[in-house]
């Protein structure tokens, strides 16, 4: 017999199995790979100031297309986050999806307005909702 089937063995007649020698702790909560299900939206700034948002607070969004410079509307339960910027409406599809994580605005003088296939924010304004 395995010399360590034996301590084990001892421990479940004690009803102890959370000594020292009860194995590798695979089934302890800070061994778990991946973060919980919480999606927030981290939304950056060129300066660096940062500000985040829960998914599960978002109520509507809204796309619209406005030319070469697109908004996009997002309506929380607490504030209300405008995006202006460049080809808009993948970033929208994926806000769709709760797929972004972070949201980086870029500075106006770098974004270009007719010929970028990549997505440009250039403006994020956030309203805080009264009560």
């Amino acid at each position: 017999m395995n010399q360590g089937f034996k301590l084990r063995f001892d421990q479940l007649r004690d009803n102890d199995l959370t000594g020292p020698d009860s194995g590798s702790g695979s089934l302890l909560i800070e061994n778990y790979p991946a973060p919980g299900h919480t999606r927030n939206v981290c939304l950056v700034w060129p300066d660096g100031r940062r500000f985040f948002l829960n998914y599960a607070y978002l109520i509507a969004g809204e796309f619209e297309p406005n030319g070469d410079r697109n908004l996009i509307r997002l309506i929380f339960s607490s504030h209300s986050v405008a995006l202006k910027g460049y080809s808009l409406e993948t970033l929208f599809m994926e806000l769709l999806d709760h797929l972004p994580r972070m949201i980086k605005c870029a500075d106006k003088r770098y974004a270009q307005s007719n010929e970028s296939v990549d997505v440009v924010v250039t403006d994020i304004i956030i309203e805080n909702k009264e009560p």
